[in-house]
C-alpha cells in the first residue's frame, strides 16, 4: 500500500516518575493514575514506542513506519543505520519534584549498554513557577578529584551551578554536562534517541518501589566533561513572528522557535523530517492533502517528502530537524 506523506501525530507513552505530577493534564493529555513525569510524544525505543493516532497509518508504531517508509520519509540525514531507530526522542516533562543529579554519556563511551547511543539534549521551558531553578553544569575548578571528594563527603551540591528559569528559556545540554531539572517546571525536551542516564545523587529518597534508586558513580565520573561540553542557554523572547530563531544546535538536532500570528508558508526538505512541538496557543497545520487543528502540547512528525505546508493561528512553535553531517 502506498501512503501519501502527511503530518503524523502519535499517542503519547506516559511514564510514572517519583518526581512527576499531573501538570501534563493542562495540555489536554489523558494521564494514567500516579505521578506522571514524562510523556514520550514521539518515540522509537525499546522503552517506549509511540503509535500514530491520525490518518491512514493510525495504530502503526514509529518503528514500523521507520522500517516501511524511513528511507524516504525521514530524509537523507534523518535515517540512521547506526542502531536502526528514529534518531530523536521528543518528550514533555512535568517536574513536580527535583530530578536526580545526573549526566549522560557520549556515543563513544565504552560503557554504553548494547544498542544504546549517547544522550545530548535540549530543554525549552514551557512553564515555571516563581523561583524555579535547574542544576546546570559544575562550578569553576571542579575536576574529577574534587567531584570524587565531594561525593564521598556528602557535599555534591556544593560543586553544582544553580540557574533560575522562567518560561521561554532554552538550554542546550551536550553529553557530559551535569544537570537536573528541579521542581516547578514543565519542559519540552528534544534529545538523541537514548534512555541512558547516570545518577550522581538522588537526595537519598526511595523510588516508586520503596527502595533507593541506583546511583552510577563510576560511570558518571568517567563521562563528566569537567572542562565543559559546550552547554549554552538563552532567553528566546527575541523571536519575531514568521521568523525562525535558532535556540539549540548540535550534531544531532537543530531546534528553532517560531511565532505564528499570520499564515506562514513553509516546506520540508529532502534532507530531514521536521518535528513540530506546539509550545503555546492554537491554530492549524495545512498541507496539500489536508488540514489539522493543533494546540499547545501537541507534537507532529512531518515527513521529509511532505513538501509545502502552512501554519496559521496564534501560537508558539518549536521546529526540530536533523542537521547536515
Amino acid at each position: 500500500m502506498t501512503v501519501k506523506p502527511y503530518p503524523l501525530q502519535f499517542q503519547p507513552e506516559m511514564k510514572e516518575r517519583i518526581w512527576g505530577g499531573r501538570a501534563l493534564e493542562g495540555f489536554g493529555l489523558t494521564l494514567p493514575e500516579g505521578s506522571i513525569g514524562e510523556g514520550w510524544m514521539i518515540g522509537d525505543h525499546p522503552n517506549g514506542t509511540t503509535k500514530v493516532m491520525n490518518g491512514e497509518l493510525a495504530g502503526t508504531g514509529l518503528d514500523v513506519i521507520r522500517e516501511t517508509y524511513g528511507r524516504e520519509w525521514f530524509g537523507s540525514q534523518g535515517f540512521s543505520e547506526k542502531n536502526g531507530r528514529f534518531p530523536l526522542l521528543i518528550k514533555l516533562l512535568d517536574c513536580n519534584d527535583d530530578l536526580s543529579i545526573q549526566v549522560h554519556p557520549t556515543d563513544e563511551y565504552e560503557g554504553l549498554p548494547q544498542g544504546e547511543l549517547g544522550k545530548t539534549e535540549m530543554w525549552y521551558i514551557l512553564d515555571a513557577k516563581p523561583g524555579a531553578k535547574i542544576i546546570y553544569g559544575l562550578k569553576d575548578g571542579i575536576d574529577r578529584a574534587a567531584m570524587e571528594a565531594a561525593i564521598s563527603e556528602g557535599r555534591i551540591m556544593d560543586t553544582l551551578q544553580e540557574v533560575s528559569v522562567e518560561a521561554g528559556d532554552a538550554f542546550y545540554i551536550p553529553a557530559g554536562t551535569v544537570h537536573a531539572l528541579c521542581s516547578g517546571v514543565v519542559v519540552a525536551e528534544i534529545q538523541q534517541n537514548s534512555d541512558t542516564t547516570y545518577r550522581l545523587y538522588d537526595y537519598d529518597r526511595p523510588g516508586l518501589d520503596g527502595q533507593l534508586r541506583e546511583l552510577h558513580i563510576e560511570d558518571s565520573l568517567n563521562v563528566i566533561a569537567y572542562e565543559g561540553a559546550g552547554a549554552q542557554r538563552m532567553k528566546t523572547d527575541g523571536a519575531a513572528p514568521s521568523e525562525w530563531l535558532t535556540i539549540a544546535t548540535s550534531p544531532y538536532f537543530i531546534v528553532e522557535k517560531g511565532i505564528v500570528e499570520a499564515p506562514w508558508q513553509l516546506a520540508t526538505s529532502a534532507q530531514s523530517f521536521v518535528i513540530l512541538v506546539i509550545a503555546e496557543g492554537q491554530g492549524s497545520l495545512k498541507w496539500a492533502e489536508g488540514e489539522l487543528a493543533v494546540k499547545a502540547g501537541e507534537c507532529f512528525l512531518l515527513p521529509a517528502t511532505l513538501g509545502s505546508y502552512e501554519l496559521s493561528g496564534s501560537m508558539t512553535v518549536l521546529r526540530s530537524v536533523v542537521p547536515s553531517s
